[in-house]
């Protein structure tokens, strides 16, 4: 017989998940798995002996797995994408006008705003980072800047365009678990990612001075503009192929058939303009492309991408997720929430609770899509009954659930962006300013009272009549 999962049980596989992860992670300098692995067999044990049979427990791995599996395809195409625009030359031609066009004083200000818009148009932040954003890398690192620097403000515009595209999965996922209109979610995100944004672009602004003043080397870049043209066909009729993703998605193509027209875009200037051969063209898809250049960081860059270089990160999205699963599904997190809620008093403590568990999920679970499922399903009822409104709880499951994922190296948003612009979580974390910078003004939001909405009497009455409709669409 099932017995209702107590706290002390329920803090035990998280507790032990951060033990072994910090062990392994940060002293033994090896990668997240294991510790994953070891906390799944705990969550496990816990569940059996609270009354769940092999079978339930089993099942509830697969529904966290399940979860996972739009994240996962999106994460193999992304592999591909990357593998066929280097080998396509798209990404040396982006890389060949950047250097010619932007500066080193506001080289960190730009890629930030480009990929803010470029996210904003597809509704990825990963697809940015994947195609974009290492193109970004490419041209930094060329003006001297340092990599965590890069990283840290492609991230920040990534994850802005995502959080505020229409088209954004994590957007459309908090919107729709909390029960508010998608753009009224959307408007409501506006208190906190444009202080945000503004906050982030003001400190890239005065990083970038720094470069500016020390000036560049013209001969670093000169050398990689003339490696890029020797070994790459450059021509700006390349641009077209992210030209044509970014069309696609915007008329509201779904992202994955989107990405597969890239794939193929790209596919095809590598064999036809790069005079590539097609057995060359299908390795670059499926282990990454290479190439020897002798220029060390024209070679670290372009050494990439691929099917193969993604299953790391595929890998760990399964084991987060089955760990996830077991904690969600055998009453575990329930059980820690309910703990988290007897000290949220008042309404602005209850928003900052639901930032801080989105945080604390992330750290433990290893998975943004379960920051923001759990936490809503979690606080949903609460914030009725306080008569919050749930627009409050969709801007905080995205403040502190979608932002915080970076911050990881064990989370697979930080997998996924170590695979893709090879910067480590902990590197570029102080320069990923939008993606802290946001959490804590929500934060303040919410004990202050500032743009804390409540329902008002006609939306309590819909809602205690059962009809969400009044609410969602306010």
């Amino acid at each position: 017989m099932k017995k209702e999962m107590s706290f002390k049980l329920a803090i035990i596989p998280m507790a032990v998940l951060v033990a072994v992860m910090g062990v392994t992670v940060i002293i033994l300098e090896q990668g997240p798995h294991i510790p994953l692995i070891v906390g799944t067999c705990v969550a496990a044990i816990i569940a059996w002996r609270a009354g769940y049979t092999w079978k339930e427990i089993e099942e509830a791995m697969y529904k966290g797995i399940r979860l996972a599996l739009p994240a996962i395809l999106i994460i193999i195409l992304i592999g591909l994408t990357i593998g066929s625009w280097i080998g396509g030359g798209v990404v040396a031609t982006m890389i060949y006008y950047g250097l010619k066009i932007i500066t080193p004083s506001m080289f960190l200000v730009s890629i930030t705003v480009i990929c803010a818009i470029v996210s904003l148009a597809i509704g990825s932040s990963w697809s940015t980072m994947g195609t974009v954003g290492v193109a970004g890398m490419g041209i930094g690192l060329s003006m001297g800047i340092p990599a965590p620097m890069i990283a840290g403000a492609v991230i920040s515009g990534s994850y802005f365009g995502d959080k505020m595209s229409p088209l954004s999965d994590t957007t459309n996922l908090a919107s729709g678990l909390a029960g508010t209109d998608l753009f009224v979610h959307i408007r409501h995100m506006l208190y906190t990612t444009i202080p945000g944004l503004a906050i982030a672009l003001a400190v890239y602004w005065y990083l970038g001075k720094d470069f500016g003043k020390a000036g560049v080397d013209v001969t670093d870049i000169s050398q990689t503009i003339k490696v890029l043209g020797e070994n790459f066909v450059i021509s700006p009729f390349l641009l077209a192929i992210p030209l044509v993703v970014i069309l696609l998605v915007a008329k509201k193509v779904p992202a994955i058939p989107a990405l597969i027209a890239g794939i193929a875009l790209g596919f095809a200037a590598q064999v036809f303009v790069q005079d590539g051969s097609l057995a060359g063209a299908v390795t670059a898809l499926q282990s990454g492309y290479e190439i020897k250049t002798g220029n060390d960081m024209v070679d670290e860059l372009f050494n990439r991408g691929g099917l193969d270089s993604m299953m790391y990160t595929v890998s760990m999205a399964m084991v987060a997720m089955a760990f996830g699963g077991i904690l969600e599904n055998t009453g575990m997190l329930h059980a820690i929430v309910n703990q988290i809620l007897k000290l949220a008093k008042t309404s602005g403590s209850m928003v900052a609770s639901t930032v801080v568990s989105c945080f604390a999920t992330n750290a433990t679970c290893s998975e943004q899509y379960i920051s923001i499922v759990v936490p809503s399903r979690m606080y949903s009822k609460v914030y009725r009954e306080k008569g919050l409104h749930p627009k409050n709880l969709s801007r905080a499951l995205e403040d502190g659930g979608t932002l915080t994922s970076v911050f990881f190296p064990w989370n697979t948003c930080g997998v996924f962006i170590f695979g893709a612009l090879g910067v480590h979580a902990f590197d570029y974390a102080p320069y990923a300013v939008f993606n802290f910078a946001v959490p804590i003004l929500s934060i303040i939001y919410a004990l202050t009272g500032f743009t804390i909405t409540k329902l008002s009497e006609t939306e309590r009455r819909a809602l205690n009549n059962g009809d969400d409709s009044t609410v969602s669409a306010s």
